[in-house]
């Protein structure tokens, strides 16, 4: 390997007491002859480039006649990371350290720097040297005396072996520091960063940034296409920061960092800031930036960021603290909807501890057959027959209690516990229609919601159709309720699982409609049976006239393309009575029942009458 030219020239150093040294060594490794640069262009001129210049390597040279001195020297290129590659020392050096001496010194300062140590035949021992400057692979001895060639190959030699050292230190550390997918420094960098941060005594701010819905999107799309994302957001998200910093001169100072500390997970450190507004600031504009929609394998997606921040040394001195701290406060902002940001706030730790152990009893949950159904009844209004039951989750904790379904669907879904609980709640429901069927009991319906993440999984058709061969419920008896939000996802998957559930026999409900923002060609394209308006628009009925607007535009649109219609939440004979004079299909809420196990399910159903007198 050569020394690369194109950058500056190798530095080298000469210690030596004897001037005229200095002198030998400016001739042969700088060389400063004009006659011979005009020999060389008088051959250039007359047999082309072929001819060869004296030195092929440039070298910059600086002398030093002590050890005290090249010492100094030796610090200031440090400083300046200017550092010298080689340095030719004399053996003894009256009256100051001899050669030994100052290549311990230097190299504790420079321990990559290449060495060549020019002693006499009497000077020392290689025992001596090994004794005094340990193994090592940095130090050549020149005997003196030594003629030109010997100095001169020994200069391009270790020159060249310290600019490869150099280039795979420099491979080693982009390795151990930076992120080989972005680019952007990596946890280790970011936690040395804030490491020195906290001990400068600045007060920053630590940004805990997860992307919403990248599961999802590595999933559908695939782990390349995913890879493309988090390159773009980091991107993004090192030019947001940039600009953040750069538009508030004064305010914020320039030691700050972006890096990914794995997976869809990044944070900013700001070292150092004046106001709060100018932290909100920053994470205003990192969603902004990143919310922006990315075109990804002709796919256009959105992926939105949860921010959680903590302020140092406010939210903790200790860099574990202030992490944990700017994650609980991103979990907040994810649970309270998403491409927002919140602080810490010292209210967080009590919530999330309550989180974790509904966590940790949830995840024994199944096997301890504390999860259970509550089957709701959904009645036809024209003829006031029962259509159908919705089968409910219900979690009766052994250490917890009940917990409601608000609290523990959510945690169910962040640590991967849906898709095994939902799998249960589908063949559940199914064994129970099936039960049902056999003891002659009428059945129309079992209707089951389905999480995005259990729909968008690859296997997910083929487990309904396992479920359904397994439990032998005939496909028209289960209905699958999936959010608008899933319906508006443009991959192929999700078309491609809802035509194979149709093509199965299985009915598909849209839940909570009008609360989204459904694309009505969609609903018209889909294979799509029945929509269940949300309860938010009938529990206004009685006294809000724009809610009955809405309703009588829902019911009279879904008519109009053929689509079933259930009003979910009815608790009221004056809703009822709207909704029938409306002409909606069919009811479901307290006023006709409240949730039932499957005892008082069975019981409902022996008694045939269904709508209250």
């Amino acid at each position: 390997m050569l020394f690369d030219k194109s950058k500056s020239n190798p530095r080298v150093l000469v210690v030596d007491d004897n001037f005229s040294i200095h002198a030998d060594f400016k001739k042969i490794l700088v060389g400063n002859d004009p006659a011979g640069d005009d020999l060389h262009e008088l051959e250039s001129s007359l047999f082309g480039e072929a001819t060869a210049k004296k030195h092929l390597l440039k070298y910059d040279v600086d002398f030093a006649s002590q050890g005290q001195e090249a010492l100094e020297m030796v610090i200031e290129a440090e400083k300046q990371e200017k550092p010298y590659s080689v340095a030719f020392i004399d053996g003894r050096m009256p009256p100051g350290w001899d050669g030994i001496e100052t290549i311990k010194n230097i190299w504790k300062v420079s321990p990559a720097l290449q060495v060549v140590l020019c002693t006499a035949y009497a000077d020392y021992s290689w025992d001596e040297i090994q004794k005094s400057l340990g193994e090592t692979d940095s130090l050549v001895i020149l005997k003196k005396p030594f003629d030109n060639v010997e100095v001169m190959q020994l200069a391009h030699a270790l020159s060249c072996k310290w600019a490869m050292s150099r280039e795979i230190e420099g491979r080693l550390h982009q390795l151990a520091y930076y992120d080989s997918l972005t680019g952007l420094p990596n946890r280790d960098h970011f936690l040395t960063h804030l490491n020195r941060s906290l001990d400068n005594g600045n007060r920053g701010a630590l940004f805990f940034i997860d992307l919403d819905n990248f599961k999802r999107i590595n999933d559908t799309l695939g782990h390349s296409a995913g890879d493309d994302l988090l390159e773009i957001v980091a991107r993004r998200l090192s030019q947001c920061v940039r600009s953040s910093i750069s538009d508030r001169p004064g305010s914020l100072d320039s030691a700050n960092i972006t890096a990914r500390l794995g997976g869809d997970e990044f944070a900013v450190l700001v070292d150092r800031f004046d106001t709060i507004d100018s932290i909100s600031a920053i994470a205003k504009r990192i969603i902004n930036t990143i919310s922006k929609p990315i075109e990804l394998d002709q796919h256009q997606v959105l992926v939105t960021p949860s921010i959680g921040i903590s302020i140092f040394p406010d939210d903790g001195s200790h860099i574990s603290d202030i992490l944990k701290n700017a994650d609980l406060a991103m979990y907040f902002s994810k649970r309270n909807g998403s491409n927002s940001f919140n602080y810490y706030q010292q209210s967080m730790n009590a919530d999330a501890l309550k989180r974790l152990t509904v966590e940790q009893n949830l995840r024994i949950a199944l096997d301890s057959n504390e999860l259970s159904l509550a089957y709701q009844p959904q009645i036809d209004l024209g003829t006031g027959k029962l259509s159908g039951f919705e089968a409910l989750l219900r979690w009766n904790s052994q250490e917890l209690g009940q917990v409601p379904p608000m609290e523990f669907i959510p945690v169910a879904e962040e640590c991967g516990l849906m898709i095994p609980i939902g799998d249960w709640v589908i063949k559940t429901a199914c064994q129970q229609a099936k039960e049902w069927i056999d003891d002659g009991l009428s059945i129309p319906r079992i209707g089951v919601n389905v999480s995005i993440c259990q729909f968008t999984q690859a296997n997910f058709l083929e487990t309904v159709r396992e479920i359904l061969n397994e439990t032998c419920l005939p496909a028209e008896f289960l209905q699958i309720e999936i959010t608008e939000s899933l319906l508006l996802s443009k991959t192929v998957n999700i078309a491609k699982t809802l035509k194979g559930l149709n093509e199965l026999g299985v009915q598909i409900a849209i839940d909570d409609f009008g609360t989204g923002y459904s694309n009505l060609s969609r609903l018209k394209e889909m294979p799509i049976n029945q929509l269940k308006i949300d309860r938010s628009f009938v529990c206004g009925i009685d006294d809000n006239l724009k809610n009955r607007s809405i309703l009588t535009a829902i019911i009279a649109m879904a008519s109009g393309i053929d689509l079933g219609v259930i009003a979910e939440g009815v608790e009221t004979d004056g809703q009822l009575g709207f909704l029938k004079n409306e002409e909606c299909d069919e009811v479901q809420g307290f006023l006709i029942s409240y949730p039932m196990n499957k005892e008082m399910a069975s019981e409902y159903l022996k008694t045939k009458v269904f709508l209250p007198t």
